[in-house]
């Protein structure tokens, strides 16, 4: 990992690889070394495990491995002790004042040490995705917030990054949205058209179409009308567009969330002839049934098809066809899907055959699993959705209550935006504190919890580190609390510094493994490890120098809280 990412470690291990070759000579390749945070902290602050492979190719026991290593360079001032345990295990304990001056240099760096690891990398990630001419509902809750916090991961490590928000724009369902919209509505709703009327024409147009053959021939006549490009369909199917994303984007804007790209399917569709001649001039699209195919028997998947029996394209033709388009005007590294766990068989075909075509950009899956009722899956039909706006508006109004009885002299205006920050934050963190391949059962109460593992909590925790620095502020007028000399004396202020410094590894390995849960998961063990500091150790009434260091340590904290929970994309009020 980048030395920037883990200053500390990057330093005891080289340091440890020079134990070794002073020992062992330069025959062994020691620049494998490596050190990581202590799993105890009662045996030291960090632990190097690898005398124990060294062992296999040196054909000495491990624990003579260890203690040769360490017997050969004396101890550097960065370490008060170097101790071997159980049968080869290096324990490190570094410096209080080495390990001050690593923290120091990390807060004085941009964005607390996050680094350019993505420098000269384009990543397209595909999240969202509604579908036109339906509300959003809390299915879409999911890959909007996971899609987003992955967004700005990226970004802050550097990546070119395009957010493209991929609508479900085009196919059968206009041909039945048309026809329904014409039949179904007078001229009064077919002027104050909305997202709501359009769902409800979609319904009443498909259950139609089940039950008269003649109504479904009328909606398919509408559907050949509009992809042969009528004019007047083609205005209609616009307005849908149109009104779907003026509601789309009333949301985004309450979760924070934009995108570089809104392409929906129909961007793709002129050039899907071109990629299905594509795929059969190389061979890989053949006849079966009538379809167009590509066989996967190597890969161990069933065929797949790019063109159905009656001449129509499918998902897959349109997602080759949008990797081809995608790979030709941004040349990316990585391609990344943020969809629900039932599209992986899906994904893992459209890959193969990217494949098979010689694509090498990375495609990524990162599905996530469904959310659910406690009574079981979403149903627009058992009418147990619930919509987006919804449920922000229901997150607001439950904050405001809070807020109203714990802030009762704070202005109307200011109760209403802290509400909307710790609603839709809570909403966020429910979300994002859980494994993505989680399957998460909604209920308001786990939602909306403000206490524990939740974004309250952690909003709480840096309001109230703020709440301290404004009265170090009035103790000290003037002066930058990260400008005080940093003592690290006590072993609670020495644990609270050794987890500031993981911050940049743990962005770097939320990014990496398309989890902002892991992120989540250390801010919240951020958060104890303050709480645990602030309530053994005085601030304010320690002495001055004491005092003052410990102020640093606290602004630190608020730094890496603010700066963590951004990147989840969830606001951090300086009160609560």
């Amino acid at each position: 990992m980048n030395e920037t990412v883990n200053r500390c470690e990057a330093q005891l291990a080289d340091w440890l690889q020079q134990a070794f070759r002073a020992a062992f000579g330069e025959a062994q390749a020691w620049s494998g070394i490596r050190v990581q945070p202590a799993t105890d902290a009662r045996f030291g602050d960090f632990q190097c495990n690898d005398a124990m492979q060294a062992a296999k190719t040196l054909r000495r026991p491990p624990r003579a491995v260890a203690e040769a290593a360490l017997a050969a360079l004396p101890l550097p001032p960065m370490l008060t002790r170097a101790e071997i345990a159980g049968p080869g295990f290096i324990n490190l304990t570094v410096s209080p004042a080495w390990l001050a001056e690593q923290l120091a240099a990390l807060a004085a760096a941009p964005r607390f040490g996050i680094p350019d690891a993505g420098q000269g990398r384009t990543v397209v990630i595909d999240y969202s995705s509604p579908n036109v001419a339906k509300p959003m509902h809390i299915g879409h809750i999911r890959s909007t917030v996971i899609g987003n916090a992955l967004d700005r991961l990226y970004r802050a490590l550097g990546f070119r990054v395009l957010a493209d928000n991929h609508l479900g724009d085009w196919g059968t369902q206009f041909g039945l949205l048309i026809q329904g919209y014409r039949t179904f509505l007078d001229d009064a709703e077919r002027e104050a058209l909305t997202v709501e009327a359009l769902e409800r024409v979609y319904v009443q147009s498909y259950n139609r179409s089940k039950e008269e053959p003649a109504w479904l021939d009328r909606c398919k006549a509408e559907l050949v009308k509009l992809q042969q490009g009528d004019p007047e369909n083609r205005a209609i199917w616009e307005r849908f567009i149109a009104i779907s994303r003026s509601e789309f984007d009333r949301v985004y804007r309450r979760l924070d969330v934009s995108f570089d790209l809104t392409r929906g399917e129909s961007y793709y569709n002129d050039t899907l002839p071109a990629t299905i001649q594509t795929l059969q001039e190389k061979g890989l699209a053949v006849e079966s049934e009538g379809a167009l195919v590509v066989k996967l028997d190597d890969e161990g998947m069933p065929v797949c098809i790019v063109r159905k029996s009656d001449g129509g394209f499918n998902y897959a033709a349109t997602d080759i066809a949008t990797v081809r388009s995608r790979v030709a005007e941004f040349n990316p590294d990585r391609i990344v899907y943020v969809t629900d766990e039932r599209q992986q068989l899906h994904f893992r075909q459209f890959f193969a055959v990217c494949a098979k075509l010689g694509y090498t950009t990375r495609l990524e899956h990162v599905w996530f699993g469904l959310m659910r009722l406690p009574e079981g899956t979403f149903s627009t039909r058992q009418g147990n959705v619930i919509k987006l706006e919804a449920l922000l508006d229901e997150a607001e109004r439950r904050a405001l209550e809070i807020i109203k009885g714990s802030n009762s002299d704070m202005p109307e205006a200011e109760q209403k935006e802290l509400a909307a920050a710790i609603g839709i934050g809570a909403i966020k963190y429910a979300d994002l504190s859980h494994d993505p391949q989680t399957l998460i059962v909604f209920t308001w109460e786990k939602a909306l919890a403000l206490e524990g593992n939740s974004g309250p909590y952690l909003q709480y925790a840096h309001a109230r580190v703020c709440s301290l620095l404004d009265k170090y502020a009035e103790q000290v007028p003037g002066r930058d609390p990260l400008g005080n000399t940093l003592l690290l004396n006590e072993p609670v202020e020495k644990a609270l510094a050794l987890q500031l410094m993981q911050f940049p590894a743990a962005v770097l390995r939320a990014a990496e493994a398309c989890k902002p849960s892991v992120l989540a998961d250390f801010l919240f063990g951020l958060s104890q490890t303050y709480s645990s500091f602030y309530q053994r150790s005085p601030v304010l009434k320690a002495d001055e120098a004491v005092r003052d260091s410990r102020i640093r340590l606290c602004a630190m904290v608020a730094q890496v809280l603010a700066e963590g929970l951004g990147l989840l994309g969830i606001r951090t009020p300086r009160r609560i």
